[in-house]
């Protein structure tokens, strides 16, 4: 009877958790200090990547050189550094870094390319004049963020969520930057690729040999793989393997052609209104607006994936809401003092919570520390910064996969054996890549979107929406769920809906407070309902 029994478990389901198990520290617990330090830095070391590629992308396009540039990228980590550390204390609570978002790139390029600035002969005064634009657009939209976020709109719509309209939302999280993995590794494939196989070698191989130092290699894979394929890369650089190979080839794999070492100061405060006083322009701002409701989506996929890396339970509605009322903050000072762009949760940092497998709020107030700290210190940021980009997009491929694979863990959730729920998920992911990229492509054709009218602002609200995959997928999964096949008996349990159902309401479970009640009881005077 015992071995029917045992061979009879083979077959039994694994069980449903609403707090993912295996992780080593959750979201309220902390490591030893020096280990949470690293790890902090590390997680600093993570959200470096998209810091420098949004500044290299906008600032050139602005008139900036490699000091306006290291200029930005310092302001970009300062604002992150104070947007993460009121995130953890204020807002959501969860273990996310505040970064720079892609979402933003195309209205900032909008801006810089218009023609209003044609009649600056200086570079200098046209890059001041297009920042103080953006700056003036980011402030407009930091108070649609706000309303969103803190009156309480996006609780609203978050209690219509169901585990099957977040899988896609969290899938296409993580897959919708695809074009930051691979693509940017290939730049120079002789050290992104040893950098993508050193991070998966020791992550996921090396403490499976060594047992009595498994959390070493899984903890700290990313600062041994960058700092072994970083020499290996000043190695090739001082041999002179790049010397007679093709500009972008030497921009991509040398470790001396960044130009932002020489460039950035040795100490530097940034401030508010450092490059003037912001200028409004209301097809500008309707832009920006747009891109800051995506902001708001790809931030929910990556706030559902910090909770289930931190082992924590599913957020309630009013600190979702609350979270995204933080992320308006957080515009506005972007805004203020001037970074470019604007931020979201970084997709990469989330990830970095499922490798390591430390879902510590500790740690990520460590980086923003870190973020402070390099800001300031210009210098020493820089070298940090000068990292050749192929070995970031390389923990790239690992760090977005990780938030893939968060969505499709909220599968378990769902009736895998639903019709409906096989074409919610499928059609939905589907069209969340198939349209984007059908406007990217469209885009780097014929130099515009496939809406081309003579309002600029209303062609790019269209293609900042329907650009980015987490948006798509998540209106086509949020539409479908609350309208197909609607009032049956079933659907209510197909998607999952009465797994979360609990946390709806703040203190319906204990858990809830325990993971994302305010600090110093604040919850008394910003109770949520």
């Amino acid at each position: 009877m015992a071995a029917g029994g045992g061979k009879s478990d083979d077959f039994q389901p694994f069980p449903v958790k609403d707090q993912l198990p295996g992780v080593d520290f959750c979201l309220s617990s902390t490591p030893s200090w020096p280990e949470a330090v690293l790890l902090g830095f590390q997680h600093y070391l993570v959200m470096l990547g998209t810091t420098v590629i949004i500044s290299s992308i906008i600032v050139p396009l602005m008139g900036g050189g490699n000091v306006e540039k290291a200029d930005v990228i310092n302001t970009v980590l300062f604002v992150a550094g104070i947007n993460t550390l009121l995130q953890t204390l204020f807002g959501s609570r969860l273990p996310v870094v505040i970064g720079g978002s892609y979402a933003f790139i195309i209205p900032t390029i909008s801006i810089a390319l218009s023609r209003r600035y044609s009649t600056f002969v200086d570079p200098h005064r046209r890059f001041k004049a297009s920042m103080r634009d953006v700056q003036g657009s980011l402030i407009v939209a930091s108070f649609f963020t706000l309303v969103i976020g803190f009156f309480g709109f996006w609780r609203i719509v978050s209690r219509f969520f169901s585990p099957l309209a977040a899988i896609p939302l969290v899938i296409l999280t993580g897959l919708g930057l695809y074009a930051q993995g691979f693509p940017q590794l290939a730049r120079c494939i002789e050290i992104g690729l040893p950098a993508l196989v050193a991070v998966v070698f020791l992550s996921q191989y090396v403490p499976h040999f060594l047992k009595s130092r498994r959390g070493i290699f899984e903890r700290f894979a990313i600062l041994f793989s960058v700092a072994i394929v970083w020499a290996f890369a000043e190695i090739l650089t001082a041999a002179g393997a790049y010397d007679n190979r093709a500009p972008q080839t030497q921009f991509s794999c040398r470790t001396d052609r960044s130009g932002l070492i020489s460039a950035a100061p040795w100490i530097r405060f940034p401030y508010p209104f450092q490059w003037g006083r912001p200028r409004f322009n209301a097809g500008d701002a309707v832009a920006v607006i747009a891109a800051s409701f995506v902001a708001i989506i790809e931030s929910t996929g990556t706030f559902i994936t910090a909770s289930r890396y931190a082992s924590a339970t599913p957020m309630p509605p009013s600190v979702l809401s609350r979270g995204v009322g933080w992320l308006g903050v957080g515009l506005l000072l972007d805004g203020l003092f001037g970074t470019g762009s604007g931020s979201t949760a970084s997709v990469e940092n989330a990830g970095l919570l499922g490798l390591t497998r430390v879902g510590s709020r500790t740690v990520i107030q460590i980086s923003a520390v870190f973020m402070l700290f390099f800001s300031v210190l210009g210098k020493f940021g820089a070298v940090l910064a000068s990292i050749p980009l192929p070995i970031m997009a390389a923990l790239y491929c690992v760090l977005f996969a990780y938030v893939a694979s968060a969505g499709l863990g909220l599968l378990q959730f769902c009736n895998l054996n639903s019709f409906r729920t096989k074409f919610i998920v499928g059609f939905s992911v589907f069209m969340g890549l198939s349209v984007p990229q059908y406007f990217n492509q469209y885009l780097l054709v014929s130099g515009h979107g496939p809406v081309h009218t003579r309002s600029t602002w209303f062609n790019n609200v269209m293609q900042v929406i329907f650009s980015s995959p987490a948006t798509v997928g998540f209106i086509v999964a949020f539409f479908l769920d609350c309208t197909h096949s609607y009032g049956h008996s079933s659907v209510r349990r197909d998607s999952g809906r009465h797994w979360w159902e609990k946390f709806r309401n703040f203190n319906t479970d204990t858990r809830s407070e325990e993971f994302y009640s305010l600090p110093a009881n604040l919850n008394r005077f910003f109770p949520s309902f």
